[in-house]
């Protein structure tokens, strides 16, 4: 695979990378490759949106298929549009947290079960390039209409706010598809007062890209927060399907953390439920599930993956550091709004400032992730490899490291050419000092390392 088919979806600059006579391709593969009756699109608010969704609207009706569309929606709204119509499969048109001038492809076949690397995806790229089989067994076209089922979802997504009280949230939607749906969500949710942050949907993202996890994209919504004195700030992605979250004192909260807590929540509920966490996450993730009697399963990265694994496990939730959180009353699917309903229940339930919440699980020292970009990434693990000989370690995703006092995973990016190094200690002294230690054998490895800013 390569080009625009990526490890989880297709995805690429348009139009010279994906036009629409790419997406009038990629839809008539699709339909074929699921022997599809009937599907479902969606897509977000690019510029480039409409024309790409109507182009792979053609493109799976001229192979037989009878298509929904829902519009303009956020990538959960469309899972649920899967599984609640019982679909044989779905298209997203997005290309998620990435500049406006990205788009792409998430594709699900039923029950929103992801296309990826390991199913789907070498398959429908080979259809497109090298073109369908001449008798495809659609002797006419499919049909076409629409359908809005954004007021469905959104009640759905209400039957999980359990016991709330007066709270005040500052929401950045970041100009896409998540503010249509806070505001529909708020409006049932009275006792929550909404301080909305760029809710009008924008594929010009006039006011910063729509990802979570740059500190440049949260700076308005933690001013927002300590001005209005908020119980907490949310942060959106351009289709939704994650979040990040910001403390009362206006601070960030690492990714991971949130998983712990969603955890406690959740588990309060669910006793002795099992929970997925992605191998990158602090050791305090394990633990917290651990002590409070739920079944803890480490994971490699990537939302096909851990969506596979939570449905062999009938996990309960997952949680990913890149924002991602998953849910079995979801589908097993990650879910940006429902993730902030979980951790507004969370604060309902405890009746203390989410800072104060967050204390007891800071235990640890992370570098969170650093970028890397090398020549030669095989010569990079076999020197981290011969250098901590005596460590625990495995190849579940990369090389994780792991010593009492200190521990570290890298891994290659599935969707960008750089390797990413997580490093944990118990102390801050430790951090620094192998961090230090880790990039300068990479270094050595690979004379062209850069660590990227």
């Amino acid at each position: 695979m390569g080009g625009i088919f990526k490890a989880y979806d297709i995805r690429g600059s348009y139009p010279d990378e994906l036009d629409e006579a790419m997406a009038r391709k990629i839809g008539a593969a699709f339909v074929h490759l699921l022997n599809a009756r009937s599907i479902v699109v969606g897509r977000d608010m690019r510029l480039s949106g409409s024309a790409l969704a109507k182009a792979f609207i053609e493109g799976a009706i001229s192979s037989g298929a009878s298509v929904t569309d829902a519009g303009m929606t956020s990538t959960p709204l469309l899972y649920y549009a899967i599984i609640d119509g019982r679909f044989d499969g779905g298209v997203m048109v997005t290309a998620s947290h990435l500049p406006g001038r990205m788009n792409g492809l998430k594709l699900c076949r039923g029950g929103a079960i992801a296309l990826s690397a390991d199913q789907g995806l070498p398959e429908l790229e080979h259809l497109v390039y090298e073109g369908l089989p001449l008798e495809q067994g659609h002797t006419t076209n499919g049909s076409y209409r629409e359908l809005d089922m954004s007021d469905r979802y959104i009640e759905r997504l209400r039957s999980f706010v359990h016991n709330p009280r007066p709270l005040k949230i500052v929401v950045d939607a970041g100009n896409g598809m998540a503010g249509p749906e806070i505001s529909a969500l708020f409006k049932r949710v009275p006792l929550w007062t909404l301080i909305p942050l760029y809710m009008e949907p924008d594929g010009s993202f006039p006011h910063h890209i729509a990802n979570p996890l740059l500190p440049s994209a949260t700076r308005d919504l933690q001013a927002a927060v300590r001005r209005e004195k908020a119980d907490i700030g949310v942060a959106f992605d351009g289709d939704v399907d994650r979040c990040g979250f910001i403390d009362e004192e206006g601070e960030r909260i690492s990714e991971d953390l949130v998983t712990a807590l969603i955890a406690e929540c959740l588990l309060t509920k669910n006793p002795g439920a099992t929970i997925l966490y992605d191998l990158r996450s602090s050791r305090i993730v394990p633990e917290t599930i651990t002590r409070l009697g739920g079944k803890a399963v480490r994971t490699r990265v990537g939302h096909a993956f851990i969506k596979a694994t939570m449905r062999e496990l009938n996990a309960l939730f997952a949680g990913e550091l890149s924002g991602h959180y998953y849910y079995r009353d979801m589908g097993f699917t990650d879910n940006g709004i429902f993730t902030m309903i979980q951790m507004l229940n969370f604060l309902s339930l405890k009746h203390s400032p989410l800072s104060h919440l967050m204390h007891p699980l800071q235990k640890y020292y992370a570098t969170g992730e650093i970028n890397i970009r090398v020549q030669d990434k095989e010569a990079v693990f076999a020197a981290l490899e011969a250098n901590y000989r005596d460590a625990k370690k495995d190849h579940l995703d990369g090389l994780s490291i792991d010593y009492d006092s200190w521990r570290f995973n890298l891994r290659a990016s599935n969707t960008e050419p750089l390797m990413r190094l997580n490093l944990e200690a118990n102390d801050a002294t430790t951090r620094e000092e192998k961090k230090k230690q880790i990039l300068g054998t990479i270094g050595k490895a690979d004379p062209s390392m850069q660590v990227e800013q």
